[in-house]
C-alpha cells in the first residue's frame, strides 16, 4: 500500500504537507498526472491521419478536414442532420441559445424556432413529446442537459420508447420510435459532485429496444451521432462533458457515420486486452503506455463506442489471443458494463484465460463534491490491474 501511495503522489512528504481535500498530482508524479490531449494517440492530429479512417465513406476520405473538439463536431453533425432531413427536430432545456454546453449554437439561427427550440423543464415532457414525435414520422434529437437529470423520463424511455417497435408487432413498420435520439452530457469533470458527475449509461444496457452510444473523441461523436439519427432504433447519446473541449482532433469535413454495435481495436497487442469506452479510454492509454515500458508487455486496447448492444464478437476475439482481460469505465463498478463484459468473457473464454476478469470502475457509492477524482478510476488503478493480471 505504501508503495502504491508513493508510486501515485511521488513522496509522502506531499501528502503530509500539502493537505488537498481532492486527488491532484505533485510535481514528480509519474502516473497520474493530467492527459497530454494535444499528443495522446487517440487522436487524429493531422488530416492524412483522420482521413485514413477505413470507416469513412469515400467521399469523406477524399475531402478534406478541420481541427475541432467534441462539442463543435456534434454541433456540425446536428448542422448536416437538420440541413439534409427535415423531419429532425432539435429541442430541449435552453437549447435555442446554444445549450449548457453550446453544443447547438446558432442551429435556431438557421433552422427556425419550429425546429430548434427550447422547452419546459421537464425531462418527461421532452421524452415524451419526442417519442410522439418520432412515432408520428419525425426524426427528434431530444437534449437532456445533464444525464443526472435523466430519471424522470426513466419510464418514458423504458416502457414506451424501448418496447414500442415490439408491441407494434407486424405494424412496426409504420409504429416505431426510429429516428428518436436522446442526447445528454455524462460523467465527471473534476467537481460536479452529486449531480453532475453520473454516468448512467448501464441501467440503459439492460433494456432490449434502446441502443446505447458514448463516443471517446470529435471523430466518433460526429459519425456516430450522424448513424444515430439515421437508426431505426431509438438511441441514448451519452456525450462525456469533461472532452467537449479538451478533445481536439482533425475531423473530415463532409459528412459521414460509423458504425454502432462495432467496437474498434484503438491498439493491438498479445498479453493483455483493456475494453472500455468514453473519457476512461485517455486513462488506459497512458496507464497501458507505463505498463508496456516497465513490464515489457503488449497491451490491446478496445473501444466498445456502443456499450448495448455491444460487440461481443470482437471482444472475445481479443480475448482469446491475450488470456487476460480488464474493463475500464467511470460509472460505479456494481451492475456496470463491467460486469456484463466480465460474465460474457469468462462464458466465451474460460479455456483461454489466464487471470480473472478485472472490472476498474466508479467506487459504489455516491460522488462526493471535493473527492470526485477519488472516485472515478485514475492511472495508477489500471497499471495496478495490467499488473495484476500478468503476475496472476
Amino acid at each position: 500500500m505504501l508503495r502504491k501511495v508513493q508510486r501515485c503522489y511521488g513522496s509522502l512528504e506531499y501528502l503530509s504537507s500539502a493537505r488537498r481535500g481532492y486527488a491532484s498530482h505533485p510535481p514528480k508524479a509519474r502516473l497520474n498526472i493530467p492527459t497530454d490531449y494535444a499528443s495522446t494517440p487517440l487522436l487524429h492530429h493531422s488530416a492524412k491521419s483522420a482521413l485514413a479512417n477505413k470507416e469513412l465513406s469515400e467521399e469523406a476520405r477524399n475531402g478534406t478536414t478541420s481541427r475541432i473538439n467534441l462539442f463543435q463536431a456534434v454541433n456540425v453533425a446536428l448542422a448536416h442532420a437538420l440541413r439534409s432531413d427535415q423531419r429532425v427536430l432539435l429541442f430541449g432545456e435552453d437549447v435555442a441559445f446554444g445549450g449548457v454546453f453550446r453544443c447547438s449554437m446558432n442551429l435556431a439561427t438557421e433552422f427556425g424556432d419550429d425546429r430548434v427550440f427550447n422547452t419546459p423543464l421537464s425531462e418527461q415532457g421532452i421524452v415524451g413529446f419526442a417519442i410522439g414525435a418520432a412515432m408520428e414520422g419525425m426524426r427528434p434529437v431530444a437534449e437532456v442537459q445533464f444525464a443526472d437529470y435523466v430519471f424522470p423520463a426513466f419510464d418514458q424511455i423504458v416502457n414506451e420508447a424501448a418496447k414500442c417497435r415490439y408491441r407494434a408487432g407486424h405494424n412496426a413498420d409504420s409504429m416505431n420510435c426510429g429516428g428518436l435520439v436522446i442526447r445528454m452530457p455524462a460523467g465527471g469533470v473534476g467537481h460536479g459532485g452529486l449531480y453532475h458527475t453520473q454516468s448512467p449509461e448501464s441501467l440503459f444496457t439492460h433494456v432490449p429496444g434502446m441502443r446505447v452510444v458514448v463516443p471517446r473523441s470529435p471523430v466518433q461523436a460526429k459519425g456516430l451521432l450522424l448513424a444515430a439519427i439515421a437508426s431505426n432504433d431509438p438511441v441514448i447519446f451519452l456525450e462525456p462533458k469533461i472532452l467537449y473541449r479538451a478533445a481536439v482532433e482533425h475531423v473530415p469535413a463532409e459528412p459521414y457515420t460509423l458504425p454502432l454495435s462495432t467496437a474498434e481495436v484503438l491498439k493491438e497487442g498479445n498479453d493483455v486486452t483493456i475494453v472500455s469506452y468514453g473519457t476512461p479510454l485517455y486513462t488506459c492509454q497512458s496507464a497501458l503506455a507505463a505498463a508496456e515500458k516497465d513490464f515489457k508487455c503488449s497491451v490491446e486496447l478496445i473501444d466498445l463506442r456502443t456499450v448495448y448492444p455491444w460487440d461481443r464478437q470482437a471482444v472475445m476475439a481479443s480475448v482469446n489471443k491475450t488470456g487476460r482481460c480488464i474493463v475500464v469505465h467511470e460509472s460505479m463498478v456494481n451492475a456496470g458494463v463491467g460486469a456484463e463484459v466480465a460474465a460474457t468473457v469468462q462464458e466465451g473464454c474460460f479455456l483461454r484465460l489466464e487471470a480473472p476478469v478485472q472490472r476498474v470502475g466508479g467506487w459504489s457509492t455516491h460522488t462526493g463534491l471535493a473527492y470526485e477524482k477519488f472516485n472515478i478510476p485514475d492511472v495508477v488503478r489500471v497499471y495496478d490491474s495490467i499488473r495484476n493480471a500478468l503476475e496472476y
